[in-house]
């Protein structure tokens, strides 16, 4: 590692801001989606001149936003090689591995009823729900039910997810964690085989003034080999996850693991890291673009949260040394003016700075997201695990 040319990397993923389809889009179901670009074709301003900076114009005309002359430093689009469009599949990649065969979803059907009868039977709780709704929406309909009777919410959304509902006060979070843990189980049989499992707690005690709390818990996958966050934990590196990192890797490759309440606070948590003295990759997922606005097809709300992304960002930046690389990206789409509330299979922005860039411009479009691991990997004197994808960047960004 003598050779390293940065200390400290920051990836940051801006979760499903798209910047348009890819090549075989429609054959997910998804044309003429653009996440970014439909935000900026929706809303009447949009403030972010530090992504503007970095070159995000570049890569998606705006409306509001004009390309950078001089860019700060490198920007590229990213295609994704595996076969899906969720956070699982675009995060994993990212990190080296390519998935061939995606997850399942149950967004038109709920669970089959042989999955539902063994969830009862061995939790003991009667479920109800079993259905594709918002996670707030269901409170308002069946929380009181729930409640009053002891029985279990469980609903899916457009994602490959199995999400069970428990009251604090009355279900008991240790309760709710436990079935989630025997749904986990459940769910990694093929025929049910799920990406997450998700553990959503909540207070209140009637409709209207139900609110989910922060002691949700994501039951993933282990990824299906060592990425490229393995590598760097045995190197002795320090692998610092922010937001659902650690959730989506379950804990595989991480040294340590800070949760975060918002994107915001996220990013919050990513400028408290940057004044630490750490020596290796913080990784960062902010997810509010995606649950909060994309899903729910709120154009308007996703704009205002990459304006209060920005202004963040802004505190960012200066505080990044000769010696750091930072590098902004995302995971999937999830266009808020299309169809649905399914993400969409798109490109991705790259966005790579460091004060010690002496150029800046345009990079070749990839044909993978494994491209960021690859270059986090190279950089330390490392090599990517066998088996996995992605070429480095490293001797690009001069």
């Amino acid at each position: 590692m003598a050779d390293q040319k940065y200390k400290r990397i920051f990836v940051v993923v801006l979760d499903s801001l798209g910047i348009g389809a890819m090549a075989d889009s429609e054959a997910f179901g998804d044309i003429g989606v653009n996440t970014l670009g439909h935000i900026s074709g929706t809303v009447e301003h949009f403030d972010i001149p530090h992504l503007q900076r970095m070159g995000l114009a570049n890569l998606c005309p705006l409306r509001q936003v004009a390309p950078a002359e001089h860019p700060l430093g490198y920007y590229a689009k990213l295609n994704e090689r595996s076969a899906g469009k969720d956070t699982m599949t675009g995060h994993w990649e990212m990190m080296g591995l390519e998935s061939r065969k995606p997850f399942q979803t149950f967004t038109d059907t709920g669970f089959p009823p042989e999955l539902i009868r063994e969830l009862e039977a061995r939790t003991g709780h009667k479920v109800i729900g079993n259905k594709s709704a918002s996670g707030t929406v269901i409170l308002d309909e069946l929380a009181e039910e729930e409640i009053a009777t002891g029985h279990m919410i469980v609903y899916t959304s457009a994602d490959s997810v199995l999400q069970i509902c428990g009251n604090e006060e009355t279900f008991d979070l240790q309760e709710l964690y436990r079935c989630c843990e025997i749904a986990r189980e459940l769910t990694l049989r093929d025929e049910w085989k799920v990406g997450r499992v998700i553990a959503r707690p909540y207070v209140g005690k009637k409709k209207g003034e139900f609110v989910r709390t922060s002691n949700r818990h994501d039951y993933a996958l282990k990824p299906f080999g060592p990425t490229a966050l393995d590598v760097l934990k045995e190197a002795g590196l320090d692998v610092i996850s922010i937001g659902k990192i650690r959730d989506i890797f379950d804990g595989e490759g991480i040294t340590r693991a800070l949760k975060s309440k918002s994107s915001v606070h996220g990013m919050e948590q990513t400028i408290d890291t940057a004044q630490e003295d750490f020596h290796g990759l913080c990784f960062v997922n902010l997810v509010d673009f995606d649950a909060l606005w994309g899903h729910r097809r709120n154009p308007q709300g996703y704009g205002e949260e990459i304006e209060r992304f920005d202004r963040k960002l802004g505190e960012l930046l200066p505080l990044l040394r000769e010696d750091d690389l930072l590098m902004l990206t995302a995971d999937h789409g999830n266009d808020p003016t299309y169809k649905g509330t399914d993400h969409t299979r798109e490109k991705v922005p790259l966005l790579c700075y460091s004060p010690s860039m002496k150029g800046a411009g345009a990079l070749p479009e990839q044909d993978t997201f494994a491209v960021i691991g690859a270059t986090v990997t190279e950089n330390f004197g490392l090599e990517m695990p066998e088996g996995t994808i992605g070429t480095s960047l490293l001797d690009q960004l001069r």
